[in-house]
């Protein structure tokens, strides 16, 4: 197995982890990358299994140590990264790198792989639709949905042209459907890496 990955983004709420989690159902060689974030748990979520958590100061450690592959700073002092060691963790097992970031960590990480990476933007058919949805998920204040209501134009203006597909998450089941037509197709590709 060649050391693929492939790459969600979308800005919160439009249905990312949704359709990640039902590609991972359908393919057994693919494997989660759990990213590193400086924000604190949400609800359940656990350390080790929807990310690994740290501080702020410790996420600027590691980034002066250049342990990750791509980070951002999302918001002032929230970071997200994709650790090194993470993508040795999951090629060790021969398995696919499926990722599910940011959108510039989406767009840095295809900088990164190019031809070994597949980059899949998704969105809300809307803008409207997309605060409806942030509201139901009933995770965050008004003023957090707001926020990310707005960071989510920006992230669609800016992912424009940057993704090798853009996926309208309009009616799930066609979602569904798509992303596993999509990454059937480049999981059984032959890539060949380009000499540089």
């Amino acid at each position: 197995m060649q050391n693929k990955v492939i790459i969600f983004s979308a800005p919160s709420g439009s249905g990312k982890s949704t359709i990640v989690n039902h590609i991972l159902k359908l393919y057994p060689e693919l494997e989660f990358s759990i990213s590193a974030t400086s924000r604190a748990p949400r609800g359940n979520e656990q350390n080790g299994r929807e990310y690994y958590f740290f501080t702020a100061d410790e996420f600027r450690k590691m980034i002066s140590e250049d342990r990750f592959v791509e980070h951002e700073e999302v918001y002032p002092g929230s970071f997200y990264g994709t650790l090194k060691s993470e993508l040795d963790r999951i090629w060790s097992k021969g398995h696919v790198i499926i990722f599910d970031v940011d959108v510039k960590g989406g767009v840095n990480l295809k900088k990164y792989f190019g031809d070994m990476a597949l980059s899949i933007f998704i969105k809300a058919p809307s803008v409207e639709c997309l605060r409806e949805r942030l509201v139901r998920r009933g995770t965050d204040k008004i003023e957090a949905i707001e926020k990310r209501v707005a960071k989510a134009s920006e992230e669609t203006l800016f992912a424009c042209g940057k993704f090798d597909y853009t996926l309208v998450n309009d009616d799930l089941s066609k979602a569904f459907e798509e992303a596993d037509k999509i990454i059937g197709d480049f999981i059984r590709r032959d890539i060949r890496p380009s000499v540089q």
